[in-house]
Parts: structure tokens; sequence; C-alpha cells
């Protein structure tokens, strides 16, 4: 006769078997997008309101609290209830319906900046959300001059930018730029509208180097490049801010300067540490750069001398010597005012006192 529990235990493997393949067969996932404060009602597919079911969120299962008849009831959802929900049947745990949560907000007012570092060749437009939707957004960007439709052209990095190349040149017809960013939950745009020589805006100067000049405690010398994306700088010269303080100070100087990349500084703090930077700008349109880089620079200094010769030394030890001189007193011995026979006795005692005190300086 066979064993009979090896085979319940086969039956018992199989049925967790089935209801484990059951719990996570496939169905067509469907996403839903929520705001972020609301409630939320989830259905159960196809099956009655009143059908016995259970309900999971990301795999672990949703008290019955949560329940009405078969719905699924959230209440003020938040982000943390972003996720997977699953419903089954309740007697067979068939999976009936399964939904991904996302939770989000409707995109606020977009920041849109335009501008040309590149100045004649065209201009760039970025963009950004001032807060996070937590679900994905769509971005369409238009731009019109006059009343003709401009293309422009996407960057793969960063994603948020695109250029537009100039088409015409000293054009006083202004560009209109307009922004609209959409997502499940709702869309907003902005726009701008700007003169071809309002954007103009160089990058940093480059490759900022500061030095001292020897033997000039107050100098520093400065020099600089102009920015690698300034395309043609003996055309559409660029002209330079420069600005320098000593770290003990917060107080800047400045200088602007018409031409040339460098420049001495003449009256700095002897011995004093400065942070220097430099920005630039079209010698007539647009506005200034950002500034550079900062970089640091102390002013010569003469280093100390030192006694390096034994004549030197020995000149300097003699002199120490020779200088002593034993301090002022009254006399020691005053044959006047010593009477007695110990006259002598105090006499040679103090002439012992003197004799030591000076060997000890020798």
């Amino acid at each position: 006769m066979a064993n009979p529990v090896p085979s319940a235990c086969c039956v018992v493997l199989a049925a967790v078997v089935v209801v484990y393949a059951q719990r996570h067969s496939q169905l067509e996932t469907h996403i839903q997008y929520e705001r972020v404060g609301a409630d939320v009602t989830m259905k159960c597919g196809s099956m009655d309101w009143d059908a016995a079911v259970t309900w999971t969120a990301n795999g672990t299962d949703i008290d019955e609290s949560h329940l009405n008849g078969s719905y699924l009831i959230l209440k003020n959802v938040d982000l943390s209830q972003s996720g997977q929900y699953s419903c089954y049947e309740g007697s067979s745990w068939h999976l009936k319906y399964q939904t991904y949560l996302r939770v989000g907000t409707p995109p606020k007012e977009p920041v849109l900046m335009c501008r040309s570092n590149n100045y004649p060749k065209g201009f760039y437009c970025s963009w950004h959300l001032p807060t996070p939707t937590y679900i994905p957004n769509s971005f369409n960007i238009s731009v019109i001059h006059g009343t003709k439709d401009m293309v422009c052209e996407k960057d793969a990095v960063p994603k948020n930018r695109c250029h537009i190349r100039y088409l015409q040149l000293f054009s006083t017809v202004k560009y209109k730029v307009t922004l609209t960013v959409t997502n499940p939950l709702g869309k907003n745009f902005t726009t701008l509208t700007f003169d071809e020589f309002a954007i103009v805006k160089p990058d940093p100067p480059e490759s900022v180097v500061a030095k001292p000049v020897p033997n000039n405690p107050r100098r520093l010398e400065v020099s600089w490049q102009n920015p690698s994306s300034w395309p043609d700088p003996e055309s559409f010269p660029l002209k330079f801010f420069l600005r320098y303080r000593p770290l003990i100070l917060d107080q800047w100087q400045h200088v602007e300067l018409s031409d040339g990349t460098s420049h001495t500084i003449t009256d700095a703090y002897a011995g004093k540490e400065y942070i220097i930077q430099v920005a630039a700008k079209d010698n007539d349109i647009g506005t200034w750069s950002d500034w550079s880089v900062a970089v640091h620079a102390t002013p010569w200094t003469e280093e100390p001398k030192h006694l390096t010769t034994e004549a030197q030394i020995t000149e300097t030890t003699s002199a120490s010597t020779s200088s002593f001189m034993a301090p002022p007193t009254t006399k020691i011995c005053d044959k006047g005012a010593v009477v007695g026979s110990g006259a002598m006795a105090v006499c040679w005692t103090a002439g012992l006192v003197v004799a030591a005190y000076s060997v000890l300086f020798i």
C-alpha cells in the first residue's frame, strides 16, 4: 500500500505553486495618475461591487478597512503610496486587475531663459520647472521671429536645452519664445519676448592666472584668455571687468579694461593673499558674463637675511660679550664706610662676588 504522506505533500505543494502563479500571472498593467492629496478609488477590473477580493500594494496585502465592497479606497494619497496595486478574486486568487499608481502634481509655470554666448552665430534657450512633479513631463518650445517660425534644435545633453541659428543679423524684429509643459495631471506655459542684442552674454574668461612681480611688493600680474565659445573676438571684441580683494577684507576693488587680456594690480597690500576674478562683455551690446573661477596670489616679499659666514657669527658673539656692563651700584668696598677688624674680609668677599658674576657673561 502506498504511503499517503508523500502524496498529500505533493498535493499541498502543487496548490501552493498554483496560487503563487495565479498571484503573479501577468495582466496588462494600467497606469493611473493622481494628484497629491486626492482621494483615489480603484475598481477590481470587471468584478462586481460585492465580490470577494484581495488587494495588494507592491506585493503586500492591503487591510480590508480600505475596501468598499471590491473597490479599493485610498484617502488623501501622498508620494509614498505610488506603486503597483493588484486585485485578486477572493477564493481562487486569480489576478483580475493590476495598475501602477503614480502620485504627483500638475506642472507650475516653467522657468525659461534664452542667451547668446556665441554671438553672432545664434542663441540657445534652456528651461526647468521650479518644483518637481514626480511624474513624467513633456516640453514643447516654439520660436517665432516676426512672422517666421524658427527651428530650435534640441541638445542630447542636457535634454532641457535647444539651439537657434540667426538667419538675419542686426535685426530690430523681436523674437518670441513660448515653452509649454504638459503631464497627465495638467499643463502650463511661459513666454519670452526679446531683442537680438538683449540676450548677448559671453561665457566667463578662461585660464585666469595671477602671479607676483619680482621686487615689487605691491604688484600682481593678472592674465586671462577670451572664452573659447566666443567665435570671433576680432570682429566682435570683448571688454573685461577685473575685481580683486585681500582675503582679510570683504570689499572688492574694480578695474574695467577696454582691450587686452592682462592687467597689473599696483595697489596690493604687501604680503597679503588676494582673490581675483574676471568678467567679459561685448564692447557694445549685451550684458556682463558671470565671474570667472577665482584665483589666489600673494605679492612678492623679500626673504629674510640669515647669517651664513663664520666671521659674521664671531663678530656678533664678540659684540654681544663686550657690550655687557655691570649694573651701576654704590662702591663695593668703601674704606671710610667699613670699620673694625672685619673690613678687609668684607672687601675680599665683595670682590669675589663681582668676579664670579662677570665670569657668567664671558
